[in-house]
């Protein structure tokens, strides 16, 4: 009978133990499901998304080619919009490379006021700001301007700034143009959280410097019309890049004020200028066509 007894223990314990091993696989097998369920819901999420700009960017084709417009066209009118980008950059080098070199210097030359101004200006500012009145340059020192491997300004920099545009904005400088520079030293971008922020390379690193400070003018009121901006990257050095005195003088912002009035004429707003076009282009592309993936697909006529 006592044998018995302990037979029945042990069996007993036996489905005992059994049930707490089929709840642990029963519990394991749910979070599986479960996480396969998410992946799942997340997998046709991402395709829903993926569906639906396909098929954004196949309506905005079908209206233009519902236009009229052919491939030849718009092949066209893309040349003919690069030739036109690439036109005003080589202008805005132009003007840089004329600034810097010092040409036409004697119809270029600052007016003294604004000379005078700008020297104490840059007096005042020695730690941000140096002025190069024979080329009519403000240089912001990257150093205190932006934080490393950064295109956000710092307070004292737009307080600078703000400072800077009240001069620009005076009765005799409010219709000058203005080109904005920026400039690094020749070390490569390695740093992750730099390239993670867009500044992939120094190419990217100088540009986007020089939109921050061209941005902040305009904020302070600078006419968007009299701005240009060029990054250089590290291929116009003021100094020696083997030394790290150098270098920090070859990380700057530039601001070039050129002494004579804006040629160019804004677009009225919400208009473009229509690019040119070969007499073939025209038949399938009469006017000028935003391939903005933003921009509404035009309505078929």
């Amino acid at each position: 009978m006592a044998y018995t007894h302990r037979w029945l223990a042990v069996a007993a314990l036996g489905l005992m133990l059994t049930g707490c091993v089929s709840q642990e696989k029963y519990n394991a097998l749910k979070l599986d499901r479960d996480q396969l369920s998410e992946r799942l819901s997340q997998a046709g999420a991402d395709a829903r998304a993926a569906q639906e700009k396909a098929e954004l960017l196949k309506s905005q084709l079908d209206g233009l080619m519902s236009n009229g417009g052919t491939k030849d066209g718009l092949l066209t009118n893309l040349q003919a919009q690069n030739a036109e980008l690439q036109k005003q950059l080589d202008e805005l080098n132009a003007k840089y490379n004329d600034a810097v070199n010092g040409l036409g210097k004697a119809g270029m030359a600052l007016p003294a006021a604004l000379t005078s101004e700008l020297e104490r200006f840059a007096a005042e500012n020695p730690d941000l700001v140096e002025f190069d009145a024979n080329r009519g340059i403000v240089k912001f020192k990257s150093d205190v301007t932006f934080a490393s491997g950064s295109d956000m300004l710092t307070p004292k920099a737009k307080e600078v700034l703000a400072k800077l545009t009240t001069i620009l904005d005076g009765p005799v400088t409010s219709g000058y143009e203005l080109l904005v520079a920026g400039h690094t030293d020749n070390v490569p971008v390695t740093n992750p959280a730099t390239k993670a922020a867009g500044n992939k390379d120094n190419w990217y690193l100088s540009s986007h410097r020089a939109i921050s400070v061209g941005k902040e003018l305009q904020q302070h009121g600078v006419s968007p019309a009299r701005l240009g901006v060029l990054g250089y990257a590290d291929q116009r050095p003021i100094a020696s890049n083997d030394t790290a005195a150098g270098k920090a003088q070859n990380r700057r912002v530039e601001v070039l004020i050129l002494p004579h009035a804006v040629e160019s004429k804004a677009v009225a707003s919400g208009e473009m200028a229509p690019a040119t076009m070969t007499k073939g282009s025209k038949k399938g592309m009469k006017a000028h066509v935003d391939l903005n993936k933003d921009s509404p697909v035009p309505a078929a006529k």
